[in-house]
């Protein structure tokens, strides 16, 4: 965890933490916030399956913000932590997650690691359980989870300890529409 903050933050008196660094670049923080919350705001993939694939990615990166973060949505639609248990090297055996979920985590896989390993019956797979466009959205989410834990851990804003907290669900503010 790196949890000594490498850039101050912009607002008086507050603490170096994400909003408050991007708060240096407020039209561009904006923009990105807008994004992040239209992406958790889109009903094309559910919030379920989209935190099953942040989960993922907390887990591969070692963001403990991102690991100790659940979003509301995605508990509303049945995420448990016997499932996100399951998150780990050897999820494609696990009874609690479903097809469709192995196969995003296979394809989060491959965006975080290695293309290659969404060949084949991976391909297959991920085709049968999720459509086109389900598919883009995934892959502009797993993105944003992967550049979001770069930018907190390089950037020293992980916690020092964190229990697990459930969070509402992002959503587009209002003054970014």
């Amino acid at each position: 965890m790196s949890t000594i903050p490498r850039v101050s933050s912009a607002t008086p008196g507050e603490p170096a933490h994400f909003g408050s660094v991007l708060a240096h670049q407020p039209a561009i923080a904006e923009h990105f916030f807008a994004l992040y919350g239209r992406f958790w705001g889109s009903d094309v993939l559910s919030a379920r399956i989209k935190e099953v694939a942040r989960m993922r990615n907390a887990r591969v990166t070692q963001c403990g913000f991102c690991r100790n973060v659940r979003f509301d949505k995605a508990v509303a639609e049945g995420l448990r932590e016997e499932a996100v248990g399951d998150i780990a090297d050897g999820y494609e055996t696990s009874a609690r997650l479903s097809d469709a979920e192995k196969a995003a985590l296979k394809f989060t896989d491959a965006l975080i690691h290695d293309p290659d390993l969404l060949t084949g019956d991976a391909r297959a797979a991920l085709q049968r359980h999720l459509t086109p466009a389900q598919i883009a959205e995934l892959g502009l989410g797993v993105t944003l989870f992967l550049a979001l834990a770069k930018a907190l851990i390089t950037l020293g804003l992980e916690p020092e300890a964190m229990d697990r907290t459930v969070l509402p669900t992002p959503a587009v503010l209002e003054a970014a529409e």
